[in-house]
């Protein structure tokens, strides 16, 4: 496998995807001052390593879509295979494996606020347990900051596209259904690609990904491993807070520069979170500091996240690591 190291441009590259994933590479070229062809090939070797992607994202709450966090539990030798079966599922939009093996979380994104499918999965040997609770509202309005630290205020602003999202509902036509899947894989395929693989007109296709993307429903993401950046523990959070405090916690867990998602949910647990930290010493520093002085958390588990088989699309292949330095995050605690 091909070891990869993000140097400075890498970081200023991801970053600037990020806040556009269909920026055109001259444009990016441009703020970042540098050549079309230099930020073209260092997009095309992260992406051909496996380690890096940009994929189109629907947001379930435009398409009417409820989001069901599914937690499986079985023995370890069965679950990466069951991993990949669910991530190979159109229904799944995110696929981790948990606690060395020994659970397989996935969320399911199902029509018409329906319930979660899970008549098929009950079916499965080896499994010993099964739940599934209701995503009810992400809190977050931000990706995690550990990835979004390399460009000046100057630049972010040159190259951010202007907030116009419309707030009317919006139904998928048969062109959108042949269309997100496609962006989902490749959130920067050429126009023309995107055509042949649909079956549509370029001008018909780039009329109405625009059209997405200006309602909300599609945004395009930077697929990346966390440990590339020097952060190699993530962990999922389960909380049970007091009802009057949910608010509260939600908002104040959401600004920390540990967290990568935080969303109320059905069940015993009221809150959901993924937290990001440096190592395990940071993640114990976050756990018992952070969450000590927070009113009105009654129960906390954890649950360490293996692998991600699944996000937007289908697995990435790993490669061999060499973590880049980053400079500490803004209120960050211990190690982090």
């Amino acid at each position: 496998m091909e070891s990869v190291t993000l140097d400075a441009l890498d970081l200023r590259l991801l970053h600037a995807l990020q806040l556009d994933g269909r920026a055109p590479f001259s444009r990016i070229a441009d703020v970042l001052d540098v050549s079309d062809r230099t930020a073209a090939r260092r997009f095309g070797r992260l992406r051909a390593a496996g380690i890096a992607r940009v994929a189109g994202v629907t947001d379930s709450r435009r398409l009417g879509h409820a989001e069901w966090l599914v937690r499986l539990h079985l023995p370890p030798s069965r679950s990466t295979a069951l991993a990949r079966a669910l991530a190979h599922r159109p229904d799944t939009a995110w696929v981790a494996v948990l606690s060395s093996g020994t659970e397989v979380v996935c969320v399911f994104r199902v029509p018409d606020e329906g319930p979660a499918p899970l008549a098929s999965l009950g079916r499965l040997p080896h499994l010993t347990h099964i739940d599934a609770h209701r995503l009810l509202r992400p809190v977050m309005d931000r990706r995690w900051i550990g990835r979004t630290l390399a460009l000046t205020d100057e630049q972010i602003a040159a190259l951010t596209p202007d907030a116009t999202e419309d707030a009317r509902p919006v139904e998928l036509t048969d062109l959108d259904r042949r269309l997100l899947p496609a962006l989902a894989a490749d959130g920067r395929a050429a126009y023309p690609d995107l055509a042949r693989e649909v079956g549509w007109s370029e001008s018909a296709v780039r009329r109405r990904l625009h059209e997405l993307r200006r309602s909300g429903v599609l945004r395009l993401d930077v697929e990346i491993d966390s440990g590339l950046f020097g952060f190699s523990v993530q962990c999922m959070l389960r909380l049970t807070v007091a009802p009057g405090r949910l608010g509260a916690v939600a908002r104040a867990l959401a600004d920390d520069a540990e967290a990568a998602f935080v969303a109320t949910t059905t069940g015993p647990h009221n809150l959901v979170a993924i937290a990001v930290c440096r190592d395990t010493a940071a993640l114990d520093t976050y756990l018992t500091e952070r969450f000590g002085l927070l009113d009105g958390v009654d129960r906390l588990e954890s649950a360490l996240i293996t692998s991600y088989v699944k996000r937007a699309a289908p697995e990435l292949r790993p490669a061999a690591r060499r973590p880049v330095s980053v400079p500490a995050l803004p209120g960050a605690r211990g190690d982090f």
